[in-house]
């Protein structure tokens, strides 16, 4: 797999996990920032626990700096096996979704199912700096 390739997925399932959990199950939204607002302690989504984060506008930060999410993990003392099967939950049930509703046939389920912790393992080392 080519470095252009992984950034191009990296960044789609960060954008997709985002979009997730702002939206819920049934659409992944294309603009992360649209859920970004200041959450409390209490408030906190898996992403964020995750990554040992305190706010959205941590995590986007540190995004925008160009750090990857295992940089931002190892900095903040967070633990990047969660953060792994956390994306890898939301993208198999995004994946489930869309073999239920049609719009992927079963042999492409398949092979999105069979790249998907390859290439959930490569987004989360890939820094976007």
């Amino acid at each position: 797999m080519n470095i252009k390739r992984v950034i191009i997925v990296g960044t789609m399932i960060v954008v997709m996990s985002f979009g997730n959990s702002a939206l819920g199950d049934s659409v992944a939204n294309a603009s992360p920032v649209a859920k970004w607002s200041s959450t409390s302690v209490s408030e906190k989504d898996d992403l964020l626990v995750a990554l040992n984060q305190s706010s959205d506008e941590e995590l986007y930060e540190s995004l925008y700096e160009g750090k990857s999410l295992n940089d931002i993990a190892a900095d903040h003392g967070g633990d990047i096996a969660e953060v792994i099967q956390l994306q890898m939950t939301q993208l198999t049930q995004q994946l489930d979704n869309r073999l239920h509703s049609g719009s992927i046939t079963t042999e492409q389920y398949a092979a999105y199912k069979e790249e998907l912790k390859e290439v959930v393992e490569q987004s989360v080392f890939t820094s976007f700096g």
